[in-house]
């Protein structure tokens, strides 16, 4: 749909500060600087972004994130606000307009409304100074409506908008081998690569590198070259799209045949 456009997502954990669940705002800064800067430099983006349960935390009084839907969804409807309105200032320092896509699940459930997010996304990557931010409705979305977790939001509408790279943003610099614990630079085999998850949940984030290698195996499948990046390290962004920046990469000639 539109050349060498990149989906940039960032969970709750490279969004919020780890003791309290807040926004953490030297980040943020790190990152909307890093995907202008992309901007700048001709490429079009789409930002995936977590973070709205979690910076909805503080303002209920929480110390961790909630278990029940209806204070999750409070948390949701305080901290998109938050959220937003945050992103809306820090981008404007760079000349870039902000536009809020919420979906749930449902959204994309039959080729009619899936149609209607792609002609929407459609026109808003039209304009060059306009940075589509997605995340899921968390405030309206119960578990029948949900995509599971921001990593399968992210390759669902990357597929839906005809992506050429995912960069799944997280808190390492990518999927480390467990008994090394270094860095695994390039996969060639999403199967095997299984054995390599281990739990790494933390109390303010929902995906853990299991879910992000499911969702990194349905954009494989649909010909998407996927990344898992340090999303503590945005200004690695402009390096991994040109093809060298420091992430584990995934390709899409790493299905095998019984994918």
């Amino acid at each position: 749909m539109i050349p060498d456009l990149t989906v940039i997502k960032a969970g709750t954990g490279v969004l919020t500060k780890a003791a309290d669940g807040t926004l953490d705002r030297a980040a943020l800064v790190h990152l909307v600087s890093a995907i202008s800067g992309l901007m700048d430099a001709g490429h079009r983006c789409l930002f995936v972004s977590s973070g709205a349960v979690g910076s909805g935390v503080s303002a209920l009084g929480l110390t961790e994130y909630p278990k029940d839907t209806a204070t999750r969804q409070a948390c949701a409807a305080v901290g998109q606000a938050r959220l937003m309105q945050t992103y809306s200032s820090l981008f404007a320092n760079f000349d870039v307009t902000i536009a809020q896509v919420l979906l749930t699940a449902d959204d994309l459930g039959t080729p009619l409304r899936a149609g209607y997010v792609t002609d929407t996304l459609r026109r808003l990557l039209t304009e060059p100074r306009i940075l589509p931010i997605i995340n899921e409705n968390d405030s309206v979305a119960v578990e029948e409506l949900k995509f599971g977790d921001n990593d399968m939001l992210c390759v669902r509408v990357a597929k839906l908008a005809g992506a050429k790279r995912v960069i799944l943003l997280t808190s390492v610099d990518g999927l480390l081998d467990p008994e090394t614990n270094a860095l695994i630079p390039e996969v060639s085999d999403i199967e095997g690569v299984f054995r390599h998850v281990r739990e790494d949940k933390g109390r303010f984030s929902m995906g853990g590198m299991a879910s992000k290698l499911s969702a990194v195996k349905f954009a494989l499948d649909a010909g998407i070259e996927t990344h898992i990046a340090h999303g503590r390290h945005p200004e690695r962004l402009s390096a991994i799209v040109a093809g060298h920046g420091i992430s584990t990469k995934f390709s899409s000639s790493g299905i095998t045949d019984g994918a």
